[in-house]
C-alpha cells in the first residue's frame, strides 16, 4: 500500500494580491540591513515614503554594476536607503559622496551608513551641495538627483560640466506624482522645478535620455561622448 505523504507544517505562500508585490516577489530580495533601515525611517524620519525602497534601489545598485563608475555623487541622502544601494553595487576601488542639507538627519544617517559593510565606500556631507559640490574638484561618472525638486535645473546645470564624457545622470520624481501634467498647478514651486527640468533635458543635445515610469519617475540621463 502507498504511504500517503504527511501534510507540511509550512502554509502555502499567498499569491500576489498586486502587479507591485509581484514585481517585487520576483526580483533580488532586499536584505535584512536594508529592511531594518526601511522599518527605522519610517519609524523615526518624517515623509517615509521618500526613501527609495526595495525595487528603486534594486535598479540603482544594477545601474552602477553596469557603469562601473569610480566616483558616484548622490543629492538628497535622506536616509540613506539609495545610497546603501548604491554602494553596494560599486566596483573596488570606487568612492561614493553623499550630500544632506537637512542637518537634523546626520546622527541617523551615521549611524546607518557607518553601520553597514559599505561603509568605506561612502563619504556622507552636510551641507548644501549647490555650494559644496563645485568645492571637490571632481569628475563624476554617475550622479543621483533626489533632491529639492524647486532646484532641479540649477542641480542639472551644476554638475553638467562635472561630468566625465560618457557619464551619466539619473533624476527621480520627474514625473512627480503625474503633476508635470496639470497646468493648474503652475503656482507650485515644485511642480515647475520638475517641469523646467523636464523640459531643459529634453531639448539639450549633449546628452541622451530617457524617462522610465517607475514610482514617481526616474530619468536616465548619458553624457554624450
Amino acid at each position: 500500500m502507498q504511504q500517503r505523504e504527511k501534510p507540511s507544517s509550512i502554509p502555502p505562500k499567498e499569491p500576489p494580491r498586486s502587479l507591485d508585490e509581484y514585481i517585487l516577489s520576483h526580483i533580488d530580495a532586499e536584505g535584512e540591513y536594508l529592511h531594518a533601515l526601511w522599518r527605522d525611517t519610517q519609524l523615526r524620519l518624517s515623509y517615509g515614503q521618500m526613501a527609495s525602497g526595495h525595487l528603486q534601489g534594486r535598479l540603482l545598485k544594477m545601474l552602477i554594476q553596469m557603469v562601473k563608475p569610480l566616483k558616484v555623487l548622490e543629492l538628497g541622502t535622506f536616509s540613506g536607503y539609495a545610497t546603501l544601494c548604491m554602494a553596494d553595487g560599486l566596483p573596488p576601488g570606487a568612492e561614493l559622496h553623499t550630500f544632506e542639507v537637512f542637518d537634523e538627519n546626520e546622527d541617523f544617517l551615521r549611524q546607518w551608513l557607518g553601520g553597514s559593510p559599505q561603509a568605506g565606500k561612502i563619504h556622507l556631507h552636510i551641507g548644501d551641495a549647490l555650494q559644496l559640490v563645485p568645492q571637490l574638484g571632481i569628475g563624476w561618472d554617475f550622479a543621483y538627483v533626489d533632491a529639492d525638486k524647486r532646484q532641479y535645473v540649477d542641480y542639472y546645470e551644476m554638475l553638467m560640466p562635472l561630468m566625465r564624457p560618457g557619464g551619466y545622470i539619473v533624476a527621480d520624481n520627474t514625473l512627480w506624482y503625474g503633476h508635470v501634467l496639470e497646468k493648474a498647478r503652475q503656482s507650485d514651486l515644485q511642480t515647475r522645478g520638475v517641469q523646467a527640468f523636464n523640459d531643459l533635458v529634453a531639448a539639450d543635445p549633449r546628452v541622451e535620455k530617457v524617462i522610465l515610469p517607475l514610482r514617481d519617475g526616474l530619468t536616465l540621463i548619458r553624457v554624450k561622448d
